[in-house]
Formats: C-alpha cells, structure tokens, sequence
C-alpha cells in the first residue's frame, strides 16, 4: 500500500513552491509525522520532476528460463 499517492505528492510540492508555507507548516497542516518528508519531495522533484515522485518498482520477477541462463554463464 502506498501511503502518499503521487498526486498528492506533487500537489505538495506545488503548494511549497508557490505559497507562504514552509515545510514544518506544509507538514502539519497535511498531518505528515514529519517536515523532511517534505523536504525530501521538494528536492526531489527540482532534480527529476514529476518522475521522481512515482512509486519505484523495487522486485522484479524473473523466469525459470532466465535464472538457468545467468547460472550456466
């Protein structure tokens, strides 16, 4: 389960860069645990844009066939 989805990720990060709140404010007022998070999203997306916010796909499912391949190199 995602906890922040990526819309709501980038609608934060547009209310940093264009209104008065800093992140401790943007924090609580959306009820995030803590102002880094924010900060994490907000350098995030000026180095990678909207990308850098999707959910990262961390496992990735091989074949039996490819396993036995990459083993017998």
């Amino acid at each position: 389960m995602v906890k922040y989805s990526e819309e709501f990720k980038i609608n934060m990060v547009n209310e940093y860069l264009k209104g008065p709140l800093g992140y401790k404010l943007l924090a609580k007022k959306y009820d995030i645990p803590n102002k880094s998070q924010v900060e994490r999203w907000v350098r995030t997306y000026k180095e990678f844009g909207e990308v850098g916010l999707r959910r990262k796909v961390t496992k990735q499912a091989y074949s039996v066939h490819f396993n036995a391949m990459y083993y017998t190199l």
